[in-house]
């Protein structure tokens, strides 16, 4: 599946939005991304594993995932589903209240029947107004439509934060479960096969098999990948130095850090920080507490 509306956000879009239809259409592996994602799904049903909880998504709900939260999504065998997908950056949001808000809403949401049906309403003006003409959202578009999607969007995530959150939906996947979630709380210090082995019980060959059973990713490469993407939050939302930022996400040096970030971003974290909008960090850092 190719996903034309992260190509859009790559290229500089601030806002995309993307209706797919597909079957047996699986993502590779968990991924994130530095903006928000709203995914609603129109018909059929998917699993979304969001951090280390799997859930069941059915028609009609939507799932939110806040920027740098791993995710990814499958579907059963042969169960066609349709889905609209809205991709944002945060300085699109024109309240610090309701950023502060959706840095914490990622999970599963159902909305009553009358709410979901205005949550869909919205979202497909968004997508009739992107396919409606040129490429808008990126520098030297038409204000009016940048102006017209922004409001709509900002309308649109007030509705959807009012709803609650599914967590009852949300299983374990095993001891894979506990280790992501160990990851995620740990990632600043030493980690290595053996101690997670030896911490959940288990032998190093069974965790690394069931770790890239679920992930898709050798636990070298979630522990790597965890490390930049909380590297690349704090390059963003504080004004550390890279030394303090690498050592803070678990790099013994300043060298390893920068090899591993390119390889992961695509770009030195001076690139990263220097190429995010300026006006964008500023309004993240009036969100801090």
């Amino acid at each position: 599946m190719i996903d034309s509306a992260g190509i859009r956000m790559a290229q500089g879009a601030a806002i995309a939005c993307e209706r797919i239809e597909g079957v047996n259409d699986n993502m590779s592996q968990s991924h994130y991304h530095d903006y928000y994602e709203l995914y609603y799904l129109e018909g059929g049903e998917r699993f979304h594993v969001i951090q280390d909880e799997l859930h069941h998504v059915e028609a009609g709900q939507y799932v939110i995932f806040a920027p740098f939260v791993m995710h990814y999504s499958y579907g059963a065998k042969d169960v066609p589903f349709k889905r609209i997908v809205l991709y944002f950056k945060p300085d699109q949001i024109l309240y610090p209240s309701l950023l502060a808000e959706l840095k914490e809403s990622s999970g599963v949401y159902k909305a009553d029947k009358k709410e979901s049906f205005y949550i869909h309403q919205y979202l497909c003006s968004l997508l009739a107004e992107e396919n409606s003409g040129s490429p808008y959202l990126i520098e030297g578009g038409s204000d009016s439509r940048k102006n017209y999607m922004q409001s709509m969007l900002n309308v649109l995530m007030l509705t959807t934060t009012r709803k609650e959150s599914l967590p009852s939906q949300a299983a374990k996947l095993s001891v894979v479960s506990g280790v992501i979630n160990y990851i995620h709380q740990n990632y600043d210090t030493n980690i290595t096969l053996e101690s997670l082995s030896k911490m959940f019980f288990t032998s190093q060959y069974h965790l690394c098999r069931e770790f890239k059973r679920f992930t898709n990713r050798t636990l070298v490469e979630y522990i790597n990948v965890t490390r930049i993407m909380n590297a690349q939050r704090k390059i963003m939302e504080t004004k550390k130095s890279f030394t303090e930022i690498s050592q803070e996400s678990g790099f013994s040096s300043l060298t390893h850090f920068n090899r591993v970030f390119k390889s992961i971003v695509g770009t030195t974290p001076s690139e990263y920080r220097k190429n995010y909008p300026k006006e964008a960090i500023e309004k993240l850092h009036e969100t801090q507490p």
